[in-house]
């Protein structure tokens, strides 16, 4: 991600040992309201991102659209404060628990996942089993 060296330490070893990162160096984050379970959205993260929102309590993701860091809510208003960070069982996505202020999505909406997709015609209850 960035090329310039940070004054900042790096992530804990023991903590980036945990994590199976794609080819551009990037771990999925899924991030979730801690109280209500509701799944806001979904960024990505590096190790700085992570060492920048385990240090902070402020999720910072980076932005493969911009090629930098951003903390989410730093512009907008809509803060991220995290209260967890958990990683599953591959090391290749992060879940986020925070309490969010105002909405998540950039378009407004409290969550990114506001949309539903039409259901498959036929009988719902036996789509997937062949």
């Amino acid at each position: 991600m960035s090329t310039a060296p940070s004054a900042e330490p790096a992530l804990d070893p023991e903590v980036a040992a945990l994590l199976t990162h794609d080819d551009a160096g990037l771990v999925a984050a899924v991030v979730q309201q801690h109280d209500t379970g509701e799944v806001l959205m979904v960024a990505w993260m590096d190790d700085e991102a992570l060492r920048r929102t385990l240090t902070t309590g402020r999720a910072t993701y980076w932005s493969r659209s911009r090629g930098e860091y951003w903390v989410k809510g730093e512009t907008s208003g809509n803060r991220q404060w995290v209260r967890e960070v958990r990683v599953d069982c591959d090391g290749d996505a992060l879940l986020l628990l925070v309490d969010q202020e105002g909405a998540a999505c950039h378009t407004g909406e409290r969550s990114c996942f506001f949309r539903t997709v039409p259901a498959v015609e036929g009988d719902p209850a036996g789509a997937g089993q062949r």
